[in-house]
């Protein structure tokens, strides 16, 4: 909830989560090993001794990227919060409520891509939900449940931040922001004076929004590394999705219950994503970042998960420390999560919405 008492765009705050949402979860039944949490991305099932990783999130459909990039774009952000598990996700498990508006041909696009993908990763499609709905509008158009079928030594805890461990970021602030502005926008920005090859280079960055095999690589690097130690290699990973860099890391330190401290000169950037917040007047590390990886890792498992990533071609920065206490630091100062996602408003704006 806002200051002027109306609900916020974007997930619901910790208050919300913890009045509404934690008191009423249904049954309480043993094999749930990891249930739902405030910024936690997924929850964990006992099978037969066998973890089930498991996450839900909407499905969002932009025809303006071309079925192609659309399709991509909306399934990173489901098997995302899987692989932060370090389980590879297994299965993909989609209902759409499609608008009237889309067309069997562009739908067929759409899909093709998400197959495609899911295919290159093992993904299987067990079981789905495809229908057309009065009332039904982009660019959500659904939701979708991703399984992870794996074992649970192999689990990475979104709370299992340690103090000693290094933080690690990737990529940097507001991938996803620039990639979908410059994508879906260009003309506004050239407007606020972004030249043409600044516009290309950030759009481009549509396509880093996805960190289902960086998590994986980082989460082998790292188990290889601890191999007959008594701790895992990374102890803890997190997507910067809505809220941004500052929004992960708020969240990465209150699951684990400890301090982080960053120095922001570590952070790798992209020019061009900077280039495109500050256009429209966005706070680069509050704005939504999928493709921006944290992870927590223990000191001696570091050099492992840098050069894991260094091989993808993922630019990555040690950029921290995990400590006692609580809170986020960056540079010395405290920060606190953001209200709202940055880019919320701003997209509202360029899409006619308000």
């Amino acid at each position: 909830m806002s200051d002027d008492g109306v609900p916020r765009r974007g997930k619901v705050d910790r208050d919300t989560f913890e009045s509404t949402i934690r008191p009423a979860l249904g049954a309480a039944r043993d094999d749930v090993r990891l249930g739902p949490a405030h910024g936690v991305d997924f929850g964990v099932l006992d099978v037969g001794g066998r973890a089930v990783v498991c996450a839900t999130d909407p499905i969002s459909m932009l025809p303006a990227l071309g079925a192609e990039r659309a399709g991509r774009f909306a399934l990173s952000f489901a098997l995302g919060d899987v692989a932060v598990s370090g389980v590879r996700p297994t299965h993909f498990c989609p209902s759409f409520a499609l608008p009237a508006g889309v067309s069997d041909e562009q739908f067929a696009g759409f899909w093709a891509a998400m197959a495609a993908e899911c295919e290159a990763l093992g993904v299987a499609v067990p079981t789905g939900h495809t229908a057309r709905y009065p009332g039904a509008a982009l660019p959500w158009v659904g939701a979708a449940t991703v399984l992870g079928v794996g074992e649970h030594d192999d689990v990475i805890r979104p709370d299992g931040a340690r103090p000693g461990d290094r933080l690690l970021v990737t990529k940097g602030p507001a991938v996803e922001t620039a990639g979908l502005f410059a994508s879906l926008y260009p003309d506004a920005l050239a407007e606020r004076g972004v030249d043409e090859a600044t516009i290309a280079d950030a759009a481009a960055l549509l396509e880093e929004t996805s960190v289902v095999r960086d998590a994986l690589a980082a989460a082998e690097a790292g188990r290889e590394d601890a191999a007959g130690g008594d701790a895992p290699g990374v102890t803890a990973m997190h997507d910067a999705t809505e809220g941004g860099l500052r929004g992960a890391l708020c969240e990465t330190a209150a699951a684990a219950g400890v301090r982080i401290d960053v120095d922001s000169a570590a952070v790798p950037v992209a020019e061009a994503a900077l280039a495109t917040c500050e256009a429209l007047e966005i706070d680069p590390w509050a704005c939504t970042t999928s493709g921006t990886l944290l992870l927590a890792v223990a000191p001696a498992a570091v050099d492992a998960v840098v050069d894991a990533l260094g091989e993808r071609g993922t630019p990555v920065g040690v950029a921290g420390e995990v400590g006692t206490g609580e809170g986020v630091f960056v540079d010395g100062e405290p920060v606190d999560p953001p209200a709202e996602d940055a880019s919320w408003g701003v997209y509202e704006r360029l899409s006619g919405g308000s």
